[in-house]
């Protein structure tokens, strides 16, 4: 196994990221052999007890979970399904590796699943864009209240919300700034958001589409800003969630898990930031490949997939700001696209009904009052 693992990572020294629409004959060889080499590690290891290793068991259990996977992921790229999407990646951290995912899970939940037993799909974030056709489509579902011979037959139920959306929060949409471009530095975008951090005072979730951005944007807050700005990364993600708690001048700026991750009720999270719309890179193996599955079919691959992928994180973010009945504030939106675009209504349907503006004025005032308010009740 270690002869075959260093003839793989001899082949992925060259490995450079994007998808594979064929697996190239130098990385099928070495695949090749990781597998069978797996395979007879597997046998070795259900056959051999050491009585001198302490919880001897556990580390058997996971031994054999980890070269199981090894074995299963090489096998499954060397048949070359085209059912699957199979691609090179480049991490800073840990080098090169080769993935492989499904094109879509559509096909085996219906079969496997929706065909056999009643299911109960529930989220707070599965109505997008108004409906829950679209996450309905991406587990092969047809529409809703769609008949015929082996289509599961589904409803959807909105049960609503403890929430008073409307007057608990806002929906502000910088429609001034310039449209984010892929690599280009968003200037205007920096001085929108430092001006919403002053007027909240602090207070300030920053939800950003990479890394990158989280960064430059604390680096140049920290240097225009007397507030505490937090950083996903410098710190536990736990630690850095306690501290922007108990402290309503801090901010804190992150990526992808915070999005999802982040349960602050109170006056230390008056308003949610986010830099653009997430939507997939354009260079995103799966999420391409998925795109095109859906326009060859004859559908709108953009809406299906950039689209959903961008509602459904939106929604998930913006479901940071609101988190108690006694919660105010404003989810900020620094991509004018929001409300431009024709897809902007789209992306906007999928949030919590907040009251909706573009005036820059109104939510620096907003934020100002909230943040008042909350002084004046000590906290």
């Amino acid at each position: 196994l270690q002869t075959a693992s260093e003839g793989f990572e001899r082949v992925m020294e060259l490995a450079l990221p994007g998808r594979l629409e064929e697996v190239p004959e130098d990385l099928g060889y070495a695949l090749l052999a990781l597998r069978d080499a797996a395979r007879t590690v597997i046998s070795a290891l259900g056959a051999t007890r050491d009585k001198s290793v302490q919880d001897e068991d556990a580390v058997r259990k996971q031994a054999l979970a980890s070269v199981e996977t090894i074995h299963g992921v090489a096998e499954r790229i060397t048949q070359g399904s085209e059912y699957d999407v199979v691609w090179y990646e480049r991490h800073d951290r840990f080098g090169a590796s080769v993935r492989v995912a499904p094109l879509s899970v559509s096909g085996l939940l219906r079969e496997k699943l929706f065909t056999e037993r009643s299911v109960v799909l529930t989220s707070a974030t599965l109505k997008l864009g108004g409906d829950f056709n679209g996450v309905g489509a991406s587990l092969g579902l047809a529409p809703e209240g769609t008949a015929g011979d082996d289509i599961p037959q589904w409803k959807g139920l909105d049960v609503g919300s403890p929430f008073d959306y409307p007057k608990q929060g806002i929906l502000y949409v910088a429609r001034h700034l310039a449209t984010p471009g892929r690599e280009s530095s968003r200037t205007d975008m920096l001085d929108e958001l430092a001006e919403l951090v002053e007027a909240a005072g602090g207070r300030t979730l920053g939800l950003f589409s990479s890394m990158r951005a989280a960064q430059a944007a604390a680096e140049e807050l920290r240097g225009r800003l007397d507030k505490p700005i937090l950083l996903q990364g410098e710190e536990t993600l736990g630690e850095l969630i306690k501290n922007f708690a108990a402290d309503p001048e801090t901010c804190l700026f992150g990526t992808l898990s915070l999005w999802q991750g982040v349960d602050v009720p109170g006056a230390s999270c008056q308003l949610v930031v986010m830099d653009r719309i997430p939507f997939p890179r354009p260079d995103d193996p799966l999420m391409s490949a998925r795109q095109k599955a859906v326009e060859e079919a004859g559908g709108n691959g953009f809406m299906a997939v950039a689209a959903t992928h961008a509602a459904l994180l939106m929604a998930q973010g913006a479901g940071r700001l609101v988190r108690a009945t006694g919660d105010k504030g404003v989810v900020a939106v620094l991509d004018p696209r929001l409300a431009n675009a024709r897809y902007g209504s789209y992306l906007r349907a999928s949030l919590p009904d907040f009251w909706y503006t573009t005036d820059r004025n109104q939510a620096r005032r907003s934020l100002a009052a909230i943040d008042a308010a909350a002084k004046a009740d000590g906290k």
